[in-house]
């Protein structure tokens, strides 16, 4: 199964959250991020298994970028 994630830098540690699920883990390197990742989102799913079928149906066409017009905050 793949994952899609977004991950950024904030105060030092990288965080990820996958897509699809919500799961948001961290990590110190981008690596540690993706592999705590891969153990939160597995854990999730033995919660809620009905997602894993509907998971593996989710067709992934790409990704991109969008930029706000007014700065947040």
């Amino acid at each position: 199964m793949q994952l899609h994630a977004v991950i950024w830098e904030e105060e030092g540690i990288y965080v990820i959250r996958e897509v699809f699920t919500g799961v948001t883990t961290q990590g110190e390197t981008i690596e540690e991020a993706i592999e705590n990742l891969k153990e939160a989102v597995e854990l999730y799913l033995e919660e809620f298994p009905e997602l894993r079928n509907e998971l593996k149906r989710v067709k992934f066409v790409g990704d991109f970028h969008v930029e706000v017009a007014k700065a947040l905050g």
